[in-house]
């Protein structure tokens, strides 16, 4: 009679073993007809698009979305900032945050405070948006010149009276009362 030392049994596959052993790790085998012949469709070249058509499409379309949006935008102080990475934009929509690829909007519904920093020995000029959940959004602008923080200053306090205030005198015609 064999006798064996230790566990019957068989050793579990894993990853380290067998990278197939991870479900969607790898890719699809494609599937074959049951004839073995391949769809002529699957097979043919896409059509190529001309260049010059792709490149104007879009650009009327982007055109005629602003149009639409300027026709319809009231008359109101704007408030705009930018450098070589992050960019604020204020307006009557509320307040929109972008750095790099990365950019967040707020309605003035949503904001619960916006804040100001300047560096004091910096150019950075810092814009905070608080939301009413207690959570806060920074953004860092890199003036060109550390004059141009005031300007930026009195440009977004203009913008804040005039919309951030609305908000709070709507809501209080309608009876809901501040937080």
């Amino acid at each position: 009679m064999e006798q064996r030392i230790g566990s019957s049994s068989q050793p579990l596959e894993t990853a380290a073993v067998d990278p197939a052993a991870i479900p969607g790790l790898t890719s699809p085998v494609p599937a074959v007809p049951e004839d073995g012949v391949p769809d002529p469709v699957e097979d043919a070249a896409p059509e190529e698009v001309a260049p010059e058509e792709a490149k104007v499409t879009p650009v009327v379309e982007a055109s005629e979305a602003d149009e639409d949006a300027d026709a319809e935008a009231p008359e109101g102080p704007v408030f705009e900032a930018s450098d070589r990475r992050a960019k604020i934009i204020a307006d009557y929509r509320g307040v929109r945050l972008y750095l790099d690829d990365q950019e967040c909007e707020f309605r003035w519904d949503e904001i619960g405070a916006v804040e100001t920093e300047t560096s004091r020995f910096g150019k950075r000029f810092t814009v905070t948006v608080h939301t009413p959940d207690r959570r806060w959004y920074p953004v860092e602008i890199e003036a060109k010149a550390k004059s141009q923080h005031q300007e930026w200053e009195t440009e977004l306090d203009a913008v804040l009276d005039s919309y951030f205030e609305d908000a709070d005198e709507s809501e209080a015609e309608a009876g809901v009362s501040a937080p």
